[in-house]
């Protein structure tokens, strides 16, 4: 049943980032031009929204804590950040994006995929090498939060709580999606669908 809901859920997500326009890379590019900012405002927006309820859910004891998963911080993770971000803004795609984009058709998706496919197998070849550099060794303590969620098995790097910090946020990049104009540079022109 597991596989199924996570098949719908899967499903869902991907028809809504084709129906806000992620799986055009046009739409994506003139993003991180700064040139249309509505594909931004959508994502701030629902991060904040999401941020928002699962740390109120987690107050309120709707959302349990213990399904939190918090990924390591290490210098690799920083690198392929950036990597991840050239690659994105070069082809217009992230790997969400990417595979959905790919399941509507577009042909030029299947690239990308190739080539994000080709690239973990050339980490997975030479993760060995990666390892011994030292670019794969926790920093700030490895598994932490900004602030502590109580319940949680994570460190806090604040004093703050993290329940609290995350409504924060999230409500911060909420008003961002409010408050941010169409665009910062040029006339923030529309893009034809694809």
């Amino acid at each position: 049943m597991q596989i199924v809901l996570a098949l719908v859920i899967g499903a869902a997500f991907g028809a809504t980032l084709d129906r806000i326009g992620a799986t055009n890379p046009n739409w994506i590019i003139r993003m991180l031009a700064l040139r249309n900012l509505h594909l931004m405002k959508t994502i701030l927006l629902a991060i904040g929204t999401g941020s928002i309820l699962m740390f109120g859910g987690q107050m309120l004891g709707l959302v349990d804590v213990m399904h939190m998963s918090v990924k390591s911080a290490y210098v690799g993770v920083f690198i392929g950040g950036l990597l991840l971000g050239g690659g994105w803004a070069a082809s217009g795609y992230c790997p969400g994006t990417g595979v959905c984009a790919a399941a509507s058709g577009r042909k030029d998706a299947l690239f990308f995929i190739a080539g994000g496919l080709l690239g973990a197998a050339a980490y997975m070849v030479t993760y060995d090498s990666w390892k011994a550099s030292g670019l794969l060794d926790g920093i700030a303590g490895g598994k932490v939060t900004l602030g502590t969620v109580p319940g949680s098995k994570f460190e806090g790097m604040m004093a703050l709580p993290g329940d609290i910090l995350g409504i924060v946020l999230g409500l911060v990049f909420v008003i961002v999606a409010f408050v941010l104009p169409d665009s910062l540079v040029g006339g923030g022109e529309e893009v034809a669908a694809a």
